[in-house]
């Protein structure tokens, strides 16, 4: 494997004591992390095969999106005809049932493909995605796990197991989880790992929740489910069981610290104490939670108590930044409050928190010593201002965007180098998807809404 320099810039190390250095150097070998140190030590100690010069940006780890859905890359654009919908659940009714009814194994590999591409280019190096097909099961993961490893970046990938027609259906989802998770087990060089998905409370059993929570652990294998994301999680809950959301996954045994709960927008504090006492983890949505008008997640409330928070796109803008940028302020709307939440936590949900969600902290979001290599460099186009160890972390929130990163290096590969993807055919993959689309869209025309719940 090629060993690499990164020479020169401001390095944000997200490292335990969260230093910030200025005229350091990175000197990569064997895909991880090997010597950090002053440029001039760096240069006269170590030799490298390939030099990055990051002079005048900013280098840091990949950014990690803790919640996404890569196929919602098919849906940008497109023209539904359909009666407007008036909450969240009628826009699942409406839209996104429809289009999982819709997708075809092609759609899904075509838009993991297209979506790693973007992530790449936005500054995104690990991902954690859940698959909704019902008509596309039996295989998939492995043709989106075919498309991840082609971009080259990392990603978590799982099926979406969901009861809403019949039980089997929710059976099969999860058994597509297990056949992955035992045929990675297997896999060499992959930077796929396998994730056990249910789609939320509303939609599924109690016997479906024990199965997945039987089988994730025996496999070793993180689970995610979205949770409380719109009112209609909670009242079906409330209804049905006479229980808040958290409150029934607690008694139904799913809640651990190897759980990751997207969304928890529609949560009380009992709920929150019940998350922080079992180790469970967040992911947090806000520009999602935006689009769909379901709320704010209460995150300072999370953090007060010591609850770990990542920060996902559920499908929507996959630009990290952007999304960095929408959590800094929507919790300052929310509370009125300009101190709601500060610059450096943000980064830490983007970064090191989202590797803390999937038990990746050991391996990966932070520049450390003995890590996996997963950095980019962002140059800014326009800096009208100094750019230096005390207004980086600034710039950071309020300055860059997706274009600014200019360089990727992932498992110690440079899959990114000025702009230009080195991996994948970048215009072929756009072909692939737009292709995808039309079709998805052109199906999606005689779609008809479904509004089965369990």
């Amino acid at each position: 494997m090629t060993s690499i320099l990164v020479k020169d810039g401001i390095i944000v190390t997200m490292d335990p004591h969260r230093r910030i250095l200025s005229d350091h150097s990175i000197f990569i070998e064997d895909g991880k992390f090997r010597a950090i140190g002053k440029t001039s030590d760096i240069m006269r100690d170590w030799k490298a095969e390939e030099v990055v010069d990051a002079s005048g940006g900013i280098v840091m780890p990949g950014l990690i999106c803790s919640h996404t859905h890569l196929y919602g890359m098919l849906l940008r654009g497109a023209t539904l005809d359909i009666a407007p919908p008036s909450d969240f659940t009628q826009i699942l009714q409406r839209i996104w049932w429809p289009v999982d009814e819709s997708l075809t194994f092609d759609d899904a590999y075509a838009s993991a493909l297209v979506g790693c591409l973007e992530f790449l280019k936005t500054g995104t190096t690990t991902f954690a995605d859940t698959y909704s097909g019902p008509n596309s099961i039996d295989g998939v993961l492995d043709r989106i796990a075919k498309a991840v490893d082609e971009v080259g970046i990392r990603g978590l990938i799982a099926f979406e197991a969901t009861e809403r027609h019949s039980k089997q259906e929710g059976e099969k989802g999860v058994q597509e989880n297990a056949r992955f998770a035992r045929r990675m087990r297997q896999e060499q060089g992959s930077k796929v790992k396998p994730l056990f998905s249910l789609h939320a409370s509303f939609t599924i059993t109690d016997e479906l929740i024990r199965s997945v929570r039987r089988l994730a652990s025996e496999l070793a294998v993180p689970v995610t489910i979205h949770t409380s994301e719109g009112l209609g999680d909670l009242q079906h809950n409330m209804v049905r069981y006479g229980k808040r959301t958290v409150e029934r996954l607690r008694d139904v045994g799913l809640l651990a610290p190897d759980v990751v709960l997207a969304h928890c927008v529609q949560v009380n504090g009992d709920e929150l104490d019940i998350v922080a006492s079992s180790g469970a983890k967040v992911a947090h949505n806000p520009m999602s939670n935006m689009l769909n008008a379901v709320g704010t997640a209460p995150v300072r409330d999370m953090l007060r108590r010591g609850i770990t928070v990542g920060l996902g796109n559920d499908g929507y803008i996959f630009g990290g930044f952007e999304n960095i940028r929408a959590a800094y302020l929507i919790h300052r709307v929310m509370s009125r409050d300009p101190n709601a939440i500060d610059p450096y936590t943000v980064l830490e949900m983007a970064t090191i928190k989202g590797a803390e969600l999937y038990g990746l902290a050991k391996e990966s979001g932070s520049i450390e010593l003995g890590k996996k290599a997963d950095l980019i460099v962002i140059k800014p186009d326009v800096l009208p201002t100094p750019l230096n160890s005390d207004s980086v972390v600034g710039h950071l929130i309020n300055s860059i965007d997706g274009d600014d990163v200019k360089t990727a290096v992932v498992d110690g590969r440079i899959v990114m180098r000025d702009r230009r993807v080195l991996t994948a055919d970048e215009k072929i993959a756009q072909s692939k998807a737009q292709e995808a689309a039309a079709g998805l869209w052109e199906r999606l025309r005689t779609a008809k809404p479904q509004v089965d719940v369990v």
